[in-house]
């Protein structure tokens, strides 16, 4: 009812429209964008590689990976988790990488679990790890605070001039200790 004593009102209704027409049409803009740069946000369920399920080949995915069966071959997701029937032959990297089952390769991640059923036979490249009580580990573990970067971890390990800048520290601090 209100709407038709507008409309009964032309002077009101002409007013009315043209300011309101452009409020509304810039406002919503803004939301709309919103919208659109928060959706892709919003990560999908974890990807699930069922127990009857053996892959050769490498895995890759910024999501979640939940694997239950066999990988041969390097695995890269967001969160990692190994199902306590699963058997990773291969290099594992994740943000996150919890180990119910088996893992034969290296394992990188920033905060790596393994739980009492877990199995892993290599090394774990981490920044912060938890071993539970009965989980079984061969290999070395290194804390980095980037574990899932190699080539800035291996960079200076390959380069042939890396022993001079330690000699030329040594020197260096032997001359500073005879200055003294």
């Amino acid at each position: 009812m209100f709407s038709k004593s507008k409309i009964n009102e032309p002077g009101q209704k002409a007013a009315e429209a043209t300011p309101a027409a452009p409020a509304p049409s810039s406002a919503p803009v803004p939301p709309a964008s919103d919208f659109k740069a928060t959706a892709p946000k919003a990560k999908p369920p974890a990807s699930v590689l069922s127990s009857d399920l053996h892959i050769t080949g490498n895995l890759k995915t910024t999501g979640d990976i939940q694997v239950e069966g066999t990988v041969e071959g390097d695995i890269r997701a967001h969160l990692l988790t190994i199902g306590e029937s699963a058997t990773i032959k291969g290099e594992v990297t994740a943000d996150d990488v919890v180990i119910n089952g088996r893992i034969v390769g290296r394992v990188r991640g920033l905060k790596v679990r393994l739980t009492s059923t877990a199995r892993v036979e290599g090394d774990i490249i981490h920044k912060t790890i938890a071993i539970e009580s009965g989980a079984h580990f061969e290999g070395s573990v290194q804390r980095q605070d980037d574990p899932l970067n190699p080539g800035k971890a291996a960079a200076p390990r390959a380069a042939a001039p890396a022993p001079a800048p330690s000699a030329a520290v040594t020197a260096a601090t032997a001359a500073h200790k005879h200055d003294s």
